[in-house]
């Protein structure tokens, strides 16, 4: 049946029968054909975009670009030529061949279409909570830091019988001087958080300031003050925008499934069965 119907959009449209053999895919009656899918892994390879199954990749692409473009005709959003042929050249893509340029071009329509959808009919309806972003900070402060500048003291190489004489000192000056009568030398430094290794950060965040931590590896961190930096001003609606955009487009991926379901897909070649 599939194959008969692909016939007949072939001649309905009056197309070679050389380019009819080639027909893998049609979407809403429009063919996709193996040039096609060539011409967009070709593309997918110049983005480093690489995949085991690139071929089928390709064409779900092509099939997802259609269903786009369709979709955000519905409400007037056309990109033009014009604008994707800037895009392209933005990119520094301008030495791509007549067939990979037309693939491009037609791939950076449907994401320009696309994200003027997202930005008018989903992001609207996103919310983010203040929960949420204090949330996902704190989550942020103990993967990576934040922008807040610590002053600590670290003690290496200190045995276990040393570190537990060490008591809670009234400054950072006191805990210097508290490691040195104990024979030990002290490293006093300054850092933001996400400047802190890995093993600092997740030992001194939550610590409270001028407590000296439990000892690891035969040492101990010290806090001796903290302060907000003026990117830290920024940082909640930074986190916001980033959790808005990020939900906005799950729902996108979701709604793209949807109108996938409904497109009329036809697959012609058994080889791009999805």
């Amino acid at each position: 049946m599939k194959r008969y119907l692909v016939l007949f959009l072939c001649g309905m449209f009056a197309i070679s029968p050389a380019f009819c053999a080639s027909v893998v895919a049609t979407v809403n009656g429009t063919p996709i054909t193996d040039t096609d899918i060539t011409a967009r892994t070709k593309l997918m390879a110049r983005q480093g975009k690489t995949s085991t199954d690139n071929r089928r990749v390709a064409l779900q692409s092509i099939i997802d670009d259609s269903v786009k473009l369709n979709y955000a005709a519905n409400f007037g959003v056309k990109p033009t030529d014009q604008d994707a042929t800037a895009e392209l050249k933005r990119m520094n893509m301008s030495d791509l061949s007549a067939s990979e340029r037309a693939m491009a071009i037609s791939a950076i329509k449907a994401e320009m279409a696309w994200q003027v959808i997202v930005a008018r009919t989903i992001l609207p309806t996103v919310d983010v909570s203040k929960e949420d972003v204090s949330s996902m900070k704190n989550e942020l402060a103990r993967e990576q830091g934040l922008p807040i500048e610590m002053e600590i003291v670290r003690l290496t190489d200190i045995p276990a019988d040393i570190a537990s004489k060490l008591t809670k000192p009234k400054s950072c000056d006191d805990a210097v001087k508290m490691a040195e009568d104990l024979g030990g030398y002290p490293q006093r430094f300054s850092a933001k958080q996400y400047e802190l290794s890995e093993d600092i950060r997740s030992r001194v965040i939550g610590l409270p300031t001028l407590t000296w931590s439990p000892v690891v590896n035969d040492s101990v961190l010290l806090v001796c003050s903290s302060k907000r930096t003026s990117e830290y001003g920024k940082l909640d609606e930074i986190i916001k925008q980033n959790a808005t955009y990020k939900q906005a487009m799950f729902i996108a991926d979701q709604q793209l499934k949807q109108l996938r379901r409904k497109a009329v897909v036809v697959i012609n070649d058994d080889r791009y069965k999805l």
